[in-house]
């Protein structure tokens, strides 16, 4: 029996942001669909402004998946994933156990279509997607400051200073071109 798009259907019910009061909260399948959005984007820009040759249809897709794993371990906050070497090292291992635990759940014959998707394996859209990543969780940051939630403020600052020290030229020309746009209301974005 394939249970694997049952499986990844529950990414709904995986909340991001535990450690955070957060004003709406937020799931993994929501924010997997904005990172496959900015992972498109970006790497759109990448081949339109810069002359790369990428596949952008494939980062989006790697974006969908790009937390999948977590409907098995849950979402791990942040600070504790990245607390220091041995416990992000620790993390790293369980996230692929349950890479390949998901895996498992197809059929033989497509296991190899979705392996290197959902645990990856492309080094180069990857640093797209990482960087997609970063700015869903700054979106996030924004939305909830501007909601007066004033818990994300250092959030927001501890993710745009990581942006910042992203070395992606298509990361640099979205954030000074299409960044601004997340601080409109509605009314100034029609």
């Amino acid at each position: 029996m394939n249970r694997f798009y049952a499986m990844i259907s529950r990414m709904k019910y995986i909340d991001r942001w535990g450690l955070m009061n957060n004003t709406r909260t937020e799931n993994i399948s929501e924010h997997s669909l904005e990172t496959a959005i900015l992972a498109h984007a970006l790497v759109n820009i990448a081949n339109i402004r810069l002359g790369e040759n990428l596949n952008a249809d494939r980062a989006a897709v790697i974006g969908m998946f790009h937390d999948a794993g977590e409907i098995i371990t849950g979402d791990m906050p942040t600070p504790i994933k990245y607390y220091n070497p041995s416990i992000k090292d620790a993390y790293k291992a369980v996230e692929k156990v349950a890479e390949d635990r998901l895996v498992s759940m197809l059929p033989d014959d497509l296991q190899d279509i979705y392996r290197p998707v959902i645990s990856n394996e492309d080094e180069v859209l990857e640093r797209y997607v990482k960087a997609a990543d970063k700015i869903s969780a700054l979106i996030k940051c924004i939305e909830e400051v501007r909601m007066g939630n004033n818990e994300f403020q250092k959030a927001k600052e501890s993710t745009e200073q990581a942006i910042s020290e992203i070395d992606l030229p298509a990361l640099k020309i979205f954030m000074e071109e299409c960044m601004p746009a997340y601080y409109l209301t509605l009314d100034e974005l029609g």
